[in-house]
């Protein structure tokens, strides 16, 4: 926090360039960074790349945010997102770009995303719940914002250790 990078709109990656060497490094080193944070969700402003790339992968279903399913490393590139459903739901976010913090944010649970994976194919899905969630957080990175921005009431804004203390159980 704090990086101007954080706070602009990323720019599309470069379709043309969608499976250079250039573009293999961006995604091994996020998911690299992803592995030694133990994030789940990563975009490439947090790598101080201001391009419209996401990495999600949930590898272990234990994590800070309780019991999750996992999903496989997936690469979005240039993403859309458009509400299919304006019912909301919040829970508590982390962010490796605020490390030691988290904080309750309530988002749509049901969306769409449009976008081209790795190889540059055109690729559309739906995310409901919590994998709704995480990806309009990483989406948020790519258009400047934080969680934080997000957030209706501070007083759920918390360090990890007082999070875990006080509020993970009811989450």
């Amino acid at each position: 926090m704090g990086n101007p990078t954080l706070r602009q709109v990323a720019i599309p990656y470069p379709v043309d360039e969608i499976g250079s060497p250039a573009f293999q490094t961006l995604i091994q080193d996020m998911q690299d960074t992803l592995h030694a944070y133990g994030g789940i969700g990563l975009a490439a402003p947090q790598m101080g790349v201001s391009y419209q790339v996401i990495v999600i992968e949930i590898g272990n279903t234990s994590t800070r945010y309780g019991e999750l399913d996992q999903v496989s490393f997936s690469v979005f590139v240039n993403p859309t997102v458009s509400v299919a459903d304006e019912t909301t739901a919040g829970y508590w976010e982390g962010c490796l770009s605020l490390p030691g913090f988290m904080g309750y944010v309530d988002r749509p649970q049901h969306i769409q995303v449009n976008c081209l994976d790795e190889k540059g194919n055109t690729l559309s899905v739906e995310y409901e719940g919590f994998l709704s969630t995480v990806f309009q957080h990483e989406f948020d990175h790519l258009m400047g914002k934080l969680y934080i921005d997000r957030m209706k009431d501070l007083t759920q804004f918390s360090f990890d250790e007082e999070y875990q203390k006080f509020h993970a159980d009811s989450s």
